[in-house]
């Protein structure tokens, strides 16, 4: 395996794990966002409000978003076993 290679290997994957995590995070830190503003507006300082609705958010959206992890996990898979042959060599 070359160099260039296993960059390009390392690169696919941080590619995917960002690709993967970036919705769930996104909507976890938008949630967290509107708490906080909600709670600075109100003054109401309870530690459980920002995360019952965190951990909604989070789970709507691995339900919605599973379809499409569950397909881009699987096209990665298989284009890393095509690899293989490559990687040995």
């Amino acid at each position: 395996m070359t160099t260039e290679f296993a960059i390009e290997v390392l690169k696919a994957m941080i590619f995917q794990a960002l690709a993967i995590s970036t919705p769930i995070l996104g909507a976890a830190m938008i949630i967290g966002l509107c708490i906080s503003l909600f709670q600075a507006v109100t003054t109401i300082s309870e530690q459980t409000l920002t995360f019952v609705p965190k951990a909604l958010a989070v789970i709507g959206v691995l339900l919605l978003m599973l379809p499409w992890i569950m397909r881009s996990m699987i096209e990665f898979t298989t284009s890393m076993i095509q690899k293989m042959p490559q990687m040995v060599q």
